[in-house]
């Protein structure tokens, strides 16, 4: 899904299990205000003095997410993993209200179908990925990256709009922001090539970069 909207702002986890929780810790250590939704009393009791934000509620509930906020957030986690239904029913409700990026946990194969098609934009499986790991993703344009150890790491970036109509060497000259971009696909190609610097970024342009995660980081926040 191609988002030009800022990558600024809250984000609302849904369901605090031990994946859910992992995850809104991660965000909030990378300075994004988290709102943490999960309908278990004692789960909001043991979140609140963590996050910024805990409340109970029933995210199944359509009505009662819109007076918790949810319409002005452009990007939810639903992170339940004990409820087929209620994972299902969340995304739906999310659907009607309709925020722009859905993320939602998947327990199996046959769940991620079904929260797909009643319109999850990405599905999860916590088993293949870390709360830290998806956090990086979920504010930023990264696509997917790859850290090796602690000082490098290879991510896939759409361009920022505002490098767009720009040749690949002026990428190459954003030594403020400490990364290399080695690779791309433009729109329209089936393939990756390597950067070169005649090369003109068109919009949607997929970037393969590489330096720390916290350079990758800042890179991929850029509008």
């Amino acid at each position: 899904m191609s988002d030009r909207k800022s990558d600024a702002g809250g984000i609302a986890v849904i369901g605090l299990g031990r994946f859910g929780s992992h995850l809104a810790e991660s965000l909030s250590a990378l300075g994004r205000e988290v709102l943490a939704i999960d309908r278990n009393a004692q789960q909001v009791q043991k979140w609140s003095p963590m996050l910024d934000q805990v409340v109970q509620a029933d995210a199944t509930d359509e009505e009662a997410l819109r007076q918790l906020g949810l319409t002005d957030l452009r990007r939810v986690v639903v992170a339940i993993g004990a409820s087929v239904e209620a994972s299902v029913l969340t995304v739906l409700a999310l659907v009607e209200l309709g925020i722009p990026q859905i993320w939602a946990r998947a327990t199996s194969g046959q769940h991620a179908k079904i929260l797909s098609s009643v319109g999850a934009h990405r599905v999860i499986f916590p088993e293949a990925e870390t709360g830290e790991r998806l956090a990086h993703l979920i504010i930023s344009r990264m696509l997917d990256f790859v850290e090796f150890g602690e000082a490098f790491a290879v991510a896939r970036i759409r361009v920022p709009r505002s490098l767009a109509g720009h040749p690949t060497s002026e990428v190459q000259l954003l030594d403020r922001y400490g990364v290399r971009v080695i690779g791309l696909k433009r729109p329209g190609e089936d393939r990756y090539r390597y950067a070169s610097d005649e090369l003109e970024l068109a919009d949607d342009t997929i970037l393969i970069v590489e330096g720390t995660i916290e350079q990758i980081q800042r890179f991929a926040t850029l509008s």
